[in-house]
């Protein structure tokens, strides 16, 4: 493995549904990643940018393990679309059709299923305690003008059912949800339309990043939150910003899918790190 500080730093750059990540593999070495090269990777105009950055580790009794930060310089518990992303670029890789993949959120299996990578997202978290909230609130029905649903999926997630999701205010609305006092550590905030039993259309604010053109554990917690609601099935297509996912509420956890890009690698110059 090179060493960092006299030859740069390799990444890749993928991208699930428009949701876009920096890869840094760092099996075989220690971790890499700080909350300061992070903001600064995460910067569009002074470094790379995306929307969440996706560290690979070693880990024993689990094929890899993966750490997410948000561009903001602080972690996410959660990323769909990243580890659908590291999922298929590692299945490429090595053959393998299974993996089972150590995350904050816990030990998530990957699985190849019809050419298709699929994700097992976990059981949502359905408790107040758990989401986490502030106070004992009823999850279905969350005391904020608009009625949302709150559901964890390593994530925070608030989601709101709104007959045109195209006509919400996303950055002013998802900036003040996300900080509402009801969620101690934030929340990613998701705006809900209904176009058919099993359709969705969504559009999502992350916290710690912003408007996203698409968000895994966001889908997962949308599909979770239709389905309780009674409006939709427990499998659903969601159309986002950046193209369509599928999520499967499954007996054992909220299965994802959706597309796939790898778009490049290259090296971050070693003048860059040293100025962090």
């Amino acid at each position: 493995m090179e060493s960092i500080g006299t030859s740069g730093l390799t990444f890749r750059k993928m991208h699930g549904a428009g949701n876009d990540f920096v890869v840094i593999d760092s099996r075989g070495r220690g971790a890499v990643t700080t909350p300061a090269l992070a903001r600064a990777l995460g910067d569009r105009h002074r470094g790379v940018g995306f929307d969440q950055l996706a560290e690979l580790r070693d880990a024993d009794n689990a094929d890899l393990t993966l750490d997410f930060w948000n561009s903001d310089g602080t972690m996410a518990g959660a990323c769909g679309n990243a580890t659908r992303c590291v999922a298929a670029l590692v299945m490429r890789e090595s053959g393998q059709q299974a993996l089972r993949i150590r995350t904050a959120r816990g030990l998530l299996e990957a699985r190849l299923e019809d050419g298709q990578v699929w994700v097992n997202m976990g059981a949502p978290l359905t408790d107040w305690q758990e989401i986490p909230l502030s106070h004992a609130v009823d999850p279905l029905h969350l005391p904020l003008a608009g009625d949302p649903v709150g559901v964890g999926m390593g994530n925070p997630h608030c989601v709101f059912f709104t007959p045109d999701a195209e006509a919400v205010a996303l950055e002013v609305r998802g900036a003040e949800v996300e900080h509402d006092p009801l969620f101690p550590e934030r929340t990613n905030v998701e705006f809900v339309s209904l176009l058919g039993p099993d359709h969705l259309r969504m559009r999502v604010w992350e916290r710690g990043t912003g408007v996203t053109l698409a968000c895994g554990s966001g889908a997962c917690a949308a599909a979770v939150a239709a389905a309780q609601r009674g409006l939709t099935g427990r499998r659903v297509r969601l159309d986002l910003d950046g193209g369509a996912l599928i999520a499967d509420w499954r007996d054992d956890g909220v299965w994802l899918t959706g597309p796939v890009a790898d778009v490049f690698t290259a090296q971050i110059a070693p003048e860059f790190l040293e100025a962090l």
